[in-house]
């Protein structure tokens, strides 16, 4: 038996061509490949981790009670080098919406969207402490 993570909140999004979104997310800003369901360029499922902590699902586009349609999907993730990751995802050939700027709340942050045009924020901005 294996111990289970505790409960985390997982975005999902759905893609056209799901094997390719893997391994852009996977060169583009190093996500960790966890595991993939399907068969040819069917995705069933996807699990990709972040390396500085929680993660991401994803699946080929269908019709079902989780419908997503590609593209529309947002994230904020949280990296120590942001200059490097954009360096590296532009590379991979992410699109830049915005290069990499200084906040007035101090954060460095950029944004860019991937070839299925989901959009992207990465920054030094952990949030503030719960109550």
């Amino acid at each position: 038996m294996t111990d289970s993570p505790p409960p985390q909140v997982w975005p999902t999004l759905r893609a056209h061509d799901a094997r390719a979104l893997i391994r852009f997310l996977v060169d583009a800003f190093g996500f960790v490949e966890v595991v993939v369901h399907g068969s040819g360029d069917r995705v069933d499922h996807c699990q990709l981790h972040w390396p500085p902590g929680g993660g991401i699902m994803l699946g080929s586009v269908r019709d079902d009670e989780w419908s997503l349609p590609p593209g529309t999907f947002g994230a904020y993730a949280v990296t120590d080098e942001p200059d490097a990751l954009f360096e590296r995802a532009v590379k991979a050939g992410a699109t830049v919406v915005k290069e990499p700027f200084d906040t007035d709340y101090g954060s460095r942050d950029f944004t860019v969207r991937d070839p299925e045009g989901n959009l992207w924020a990465f920054g030094t901005y952990r949030g503030e402490p719960g109550k």
